[in-house]
Order: structure tokens, then sequence, then C-alpha cells
């Protein structure tokens, strides 16, 4: 099969997040397919699992993830400490909290979250209870410095601020600021327009956040600035038959070294796809449909090793692309991040098919 031509959409498929989850949360590791409890849950993964959910509930209707919804809030509820101001990260299988020095990830992750909750839920209740916890813990973020913790609040602001919730305008302009100026530096470099020195993971959510930032407040350059850095991030992760090859987390690349080919992991692939598609979303180019579906058809087996890292009849998917095949693990993060990028690829194709449709119809009007 040709690497251009699409490959097939799925049903949602739901079994492996019902496997690994029990009635606190999603458990973060899994011994293949079995969830392990050694390592308990955190709120970086209960966070994601609230915004696959909130997919989900697209598709199926609120009844039919209602109450993972819930208990997902619930644990981010819990998981904030009031007295710090901090969504606290991880907590062990007899349900307590581990203390730990704070995760600026964790706490961006959740407030992610929490906006596309107030969004996209569709119960009165459950979109109050996050519109409450959000704003307690958004004060935390004006403290925030690194770029991906920045952009996960950016995006979570911007959720909250199409949802219409009070104060949230004044902390996404902030943090946007922050975003801005510490890239705008180094995005002229041609080699290297990245602002630290090491490539790692999740890197084009920052992207995201520019592109979703340049359009809420009318700002051409801030979008600019954000599709020109993906442009970069697509240009030195596709193979030259056109497949998504992403960084490796076994060194990841630090700049003038070589960059790691495995382990290849599942977020980079879905953050790329989320980024192409506010890329297109921003400038109408194809080719950033074209970069979505190379990111959507890593997970099924166009990739370095040709092997699918995703298990799309039961919902699964394993923890990376090593130099030998698979990673034979399916934890949270791994399966949150191939449900998602169904669900964005979903959402994608058919925007693309009724833009497609539209430009049609006005041109037989014309005619």
């Amino acid at each position: 099969m040709p690497v251009s031509e699409p490959m097939p959409l799925y049903p949602v498929q739901r079994q492996h997040l019902e496997e690994i989850s029990d009635g606190v949360g999603i458990m973060q590791h899994a011994i293949g397919r079995t969830p392990d409890p050694a390592h308990g849950y955190c709120t970086d993964d209960v966070a994601r699992h609230l915004m696959v959910d909130l997919l989900h509930g697209r598709v199926l209707g609120w009844a039919a993830i209602a109450d993972s919804a819930w208990r997902s809030l619930r644990f981010l509820d819990d998981a904030y400490d009031v007295s710090t101001g901090w969504f606290r990260n991880f907590r062990s299988a007899d349900g307590a909290w581990v203390d730990v020095t704070p995760s600026e990830d964790a706490h961006a992750r959740a407030l992610h979250a929490l906006g596309e909750a107030i969004a996209d839920g569709s119960d009165a209740r459950f979109r109050s209870g996050a519109d409450t916890l959000f704003r307690r813990a958004l004060p935390r973020a004006a403290r925030f410095r690194s770029i991906r913790p920045v952009a996960a609040s950016i995006l979570g602001c911007d959720a909250a601020i199409r949802a219409g919730v009070p104060g949230a305008t004044a902390a996404y302009r902030s943090l946007v600021a922050t975003l801005s100026l510490t890239l705008e530096k180094d995005a002229a470099a041609d080699a290297w327009p990245w602002p630290d020195p090491v490539l790692s993971y999740e890197n084009a959510l920052v992207t995201s956040a520019l592109i979703a930032a340049g359009r809420r407040l009318g700002d051409a350059e801030l979008a600019r600035l954000g599709v020109r850095i993906l442009d970069w991030l697509v240009e030195v992760q596709t193979a030259p038959d056109g497949h998504l090859s992403p960084i490796g987390n076994a060194g990841w690349w630090p700049r003038g070294g070589t960059r790691a080919a495995f382990d290849q992991q599942p977020i980079e692939a879905a953050s790329i796809l989320a980024a192409a598609a506010a890329a297109w979303g921003a400038t109408g180019r194809d080719r950033y449909l074209t970069t979505a579906e190379a990111a959507y058809c890593w997970f099924l087996g166009r990739n370095d090793r040709s092997v699918a890292v995703a298990e799309p009849y039961r919902g699964g998917c394993f923890d990376g692309l090593t130099a030998t095949g698979v990673n034979s693990n399916q934890g949270a993060e791994s399966t949150l991040m191939w449900l998602m990028a169904l669900e964005q690829m979903r959402g994608l194709r058919e925007a693309a098919a009724a833009a497609t449709a539209s430009a049609v119809a006005d041109d037989t009007q014309r005619g």
C-alpha cells in the first residue's frame, strides 16, 4: 500500500482501557496486557483518560462514558493539594499519594483536560465541577517556564475560553507571551529552531499551542511561528519514503549529536497528528493532512519496522517501537495516545471532507 494512501479508521474500542482501570482510575503500567498495580496511578494518565473519554463521548454519547469521566474528575479533585496549589501526581495502588516533587507536566495536563471537560462535557454538574477545579488550579501555571507545561496550559485555557470561563483570558495571554518569547529567539535558526539543547518528547505539543493561540488572538505571526517549527519537526522526523520516523527516547536527539532511532514512543506520533490537524485548520494546506495521515499510519505499521504498534480491535497500544519490533507491554500512556490519535484522525477526515464539499458547492454556485 502506498505511503500516501489512507489507512482505515476503526470503531471506538475501550476494552483495554477497562482492563487496566479500576474504581480509582487507570493504572500507569502493564505487563503485557495485564495491569501492573506495583506502579499505581498518575495524574498525567488520568488527565489523558478524561480527554479520551470526551472524544469518545462525541461518538458514543455521554451516557457511554459518563462513569469513566466522573471517575477521572474525582481522581483529579483528590489529586489537588489545597495547601500547595499543586496537583499531586503519583498514587500507589492502595490509594495513598506518594510524596514527591510537584510536576509542572502533570499539573498542566490536568489543566488541559479540565479545560476540555468544561468545554465538551455534556452534563452541567460535571462541567461545573471541572470549572471549579480548573479555576482553583490555574494560578499555579503562572510560574511555569518549561515549554511543554506552558503549552499544555495554553491549550487548557483555550478550551476554557471557548466555554466562557471567567479569568481564563488573562492567564492565557500571559502564558502565550511566555511561550512565544522563549521560542521566537530560536525560531529563525534554520538548523535548530528549538529553545532546548535536546529534542525529546511530545515536541509538537508546543506548536499546537502556538497555532491555537495565534488563531484565538488573531495573531498571524504567532500562528506562523507554530507552523514553521512544526514544519521542521516533521522534516527531521520523516523517512525518505514519507513515513513518520519519530526521535527515539533511548538518548533523544542532542543538538549537534546523533538522534536516537529507537525507542519510538506513541506520544510523539499522537502529538504530531494533533499539531498537523491544528496547522490544517489554520492554513487549509493539504500537506498537513498528509502529515496527520503519516502520524496515524505510524500506529498501524507504516513505520521503521513495518509492524503495527496499536491493536485497534482491543483499543490497546504497545509501549513503543524498538529496534527489534514492539515493546510488548501496553501501558496507559501508549494506549491513550492511540485512542486519541484515532479520534483526532476521524474528526480531521470529517472536517476535510466537509471543507471539500463546501468548496465544490461554492464552485457549482459560481458556475
